[in-house]
């Protein structure tokens, strides 16, 4: 099992209000469609210049490459330059 954070934004303005919400349910669906567990979701606040999201989630080893497909395949759709991935291992100290 690995812990991966994906991080998205449109802080350049290229996505309408439309545009970006499409965005950000795709993502979170593929996500919900892949992962095992959902520890987190959120984003910028609501009167940020800008708007971001981030979901942190575990999924299975065998399951990562098919999420980092269809991820990219939903950023280019929705003319994104690029998601951020943060991949690791959950560690409890």
């Amino acid at each position: 099992m690995e812990t991966i954070s994906v991080l998205i934004g449109n802080s350049d303005n290229k996505l309408t209000q439309i545009q970006w919400a499409n965005f950000v349910f795709e993502i979170e669906n593929a996500i919900k469609n892949h992962a095992n567990a959902i520890h987190f979701t959120g984003g910028s606040s609501w009167h940020s210049p800008w708007q971001n999201a981030c979901f942190v989630f575990e999924i299975k080893d065998q399951k990562v490459k098919y999420l980092f497909d269809k991820i990219t395949v939903i950023r280019t759709i929705c003319m994104q330059d690029s998601v951020a991935i943060i991949r690791g291992k959950t560690e409890f100290i």
